[in-house]
């Protein structure tokens, strides 16, 4: 796993609410696949047009596809409705994930 970026770090810890169960101390080094799950289901539109500006769009949806199709994490983790929209608009714009 990458190490993530100072901007990254920034970003978690200003969202440090979205990520409620990982110790203080460990949120800025959290696994992009958390970062990207977490933003997805709980963030806001703001949120995840900033990820999509820090990470670009081809390497959300890369990490989000991974999740869902070859993680042990799965497809558990996504709201039933997020699954379904970032799917499809992954589909759509982002080159060659799908």
């Amino acid at each position: 796993m990458p190490e993530n970026s100072p901007q990254i770090k920034a970003f978690i810890r200003e969202r440090a609410h979205l990520f409620w169960y990982t110790p203080d101390d460990q949120k800025e080094e959290i696994s992009h696949e958390l970062l990207v799950e977490h933003i997805l289901n709980y963030g806001s539109l703001d949120d995840v047009r900033q990820l999509f500006a820090l990470m670009g769009l081809d390497m959300v949806a890369h990490v989000f596809f991974h999740a869902i199709n070859e993680s042990e994490r799965k497809r558990g983790n996504y709201n039933e409705k997020t699954l379904n929209y970032f799917t499809h608009l992954f589909n759509r714009y982002a080159s060659g994930n799908t």
